[in-house]
């Protein structure tokens, strides 16, 4: 499968914990990715800079659903359920 074009959901939705471009310390969930181009497009794609977390994530039917709408929220749901308890 491949990315639906303007969707950028996976730069938004999920939190990241590695450093990245513009963001050393990483990036909330629900936060847009300073890297995410205007035209939800990662900037640097395909670059060795890119984090690892982003490189592993691939698009699925499951994930990005029949909307960026869908995708966001199946996104949101995974981070609330995996993210770490105080």
């Amino acid at each position: 499968m491949k990315c639906r074009s303007g969707c950028g959901a996976c730069c938004i939705a999920p939190s990241i914990t590695s450093p990245l471009p513009g963001m050393p310390n990483g990036k909330p969930a629900g936060v847009r990715c300073v890297q995410l181009a205007d035209d939800n497009r990662c900037a640097i794609f395909g670059q060795p800079e890119r984090p690892v977390f982003c490189t592993g994530l691939r698009p699925s039917t499951e994930m990005c659903g029949e909307s960026r709408e869908q995708a966001l929220a199946w996104l949101t749901r995974l981070e609330m359920a995996t993210r770490p308890t105080v």
